[in-house]
This record gives structure tokens, sequence and C-alpha cells, in this order.
């Protein structure tokens, strides 16, 4: 935990989460407003307002009761809604929509790194605001990167999930589109067997390096 605290860790991670969850968020429905669908903005979910996004249980308890256990964080915010009937192409686009989340996070995550990167600079003129930057630079980088790889797993109802039924042909898409009721319990049955994180570690792992290289914090 980067050598903090539980509760130092939760403080300065609070941010970096809550922007995380909310960007991705708007960022599927300013995507399907783009694409024809009003459905988010009509129910003011295009805000970056958290209350509007944050699920207590998914946001909240689980995340921290996981934090605190040591283990993989994992967690959800109430989706955005879309009606894919609104849509120009509902189903090519509902695959536009589904991605952009994951692309908000990896956008963010570079935007973390380099609120690191500036408190790095900041180091011996302002060392007492350069500790909190970086540290919040670097979990916030650490998060984003988390949700975008979770995200992008080809199982529904996550993000990859709707790209796959998106890119496969009608009938497939219609096959595949009907395990999304199994598809919490599959992710939970991977979380509890550790398998989870043994996926989505090398990912994430590997871009976290990539985005420390590039920006050289």
């Amino acid at each position: 935990m980067h050598g903090l605290t539980v509760i130092q860790y939760l403080a300065v991670a609070a941010l970096p989460l809550l922007f995380a969850i909310t960007v991705h968020e708007v960022a599927h429905g300013w995507v399907a407003l783009k694409l024809g669908d009003r459905t988010a903005q009509m129910l003011g979910r295009l805000t970056l307002n958290p209350i509007k996004h944050i699920d207590p249980v998914g946001t909240i308890i689980v995340p921290a009761a996981l934090l605190m256990l040591g283990g993989f964080i994992f967690g959800w915010a109430k989706p955005v809604p879309v009606d894919y009937r609104n849509l120009h192409n509902p189903k090519r686009d509902m695959a536009i929509v589904a991605v952009a989340g994951p692309l908000a996070n990896l956008c963010m995550a570079i935007l973390w790194a380099l609120l690191a990167k500036t408190g790095l600079a900041l180091s011996s003129a302002l060392s007492w605001a350069s500790v909190p930057m970086v540290l919040m630079g670097k979990i916030g980088i650490f998060l984003n990167l988390i949700l975008m790889v979770l995200n992008l797993l080809p199982i529904p109802p996550l993000d990859g999930g709707r790209v796959v039924t998106g890119l496969l042909p009608a009938r497939w898409s219609i096959a595949f589109a009907k395990l999304e009721p199994y598809g919490f319990f599959v992710l939970i049955a991977l979380l509890a067997t550790g398998i989870l994180g043994k996926i989505l570690g090398p990912p994430i792992i590997g871009l976290e390096k990539f985005i420390f290289t590039v920006t050289g914090i």
C-alpha cells in the first residue's frame, strides 16, 4: 500500500477512485448521446457528480473490504442506462459505447501520471504538496488501469463482453448475450479462486510500467 496505513491509503485513494468510476460511466453516456441515445442525459447521468454514479455496495463496501483484506481490488458503479433502440446502428454502436469507458480510464491514468510527474518536479520546492501529489497520482494510475483491464474482459455484462457481442455475427451475438445473467457469478468465482488477479495482473503491471517509463516517473 505504498507504505501507508489502510486509513491513509483510503484517504489518498478516495478522489482517484471517485473520478475513475464517474468519468468511466459518463464516457458511456456521452458516447451514447453522440450516437443517438439521450437516455443517460435525460436521467441526469451525464454529470461528474459521483453521487449519481455510486453503488453503495459495489463502489464503497466491497472495494474497502477487499483493500483491508489485502486482496485484489474489485468493485462497480451504477451502470449508465443506454437504450440501444435509439442508436444509429445498435449492434455496432453498443460496442463503441462499451469501449468508451475503458478508454476513459486509460486517459485518466495518463492524467494522474502527469500529476505524479508534477509532484516529483516540485519535491524540492514544495515537499508538503509534492508527496500527496505523487501518491495520489500513482494510486490514480493503478486504480484506472484496474478498471480498464477488468472491464475489457470478454465476460458480459462487462464492457469487453458487450464489445464481443457487437463484433460477433448476429446468431452468435444473441447466444453470447444470453450469458449475461451468469457473468457476475463467473467474476466472483474467478475472484474467490485467485484466478482473476492472475489474469489481470500482467497487463496491469505492464501498462503501469509503460506509463511510468513514458512519463519518466
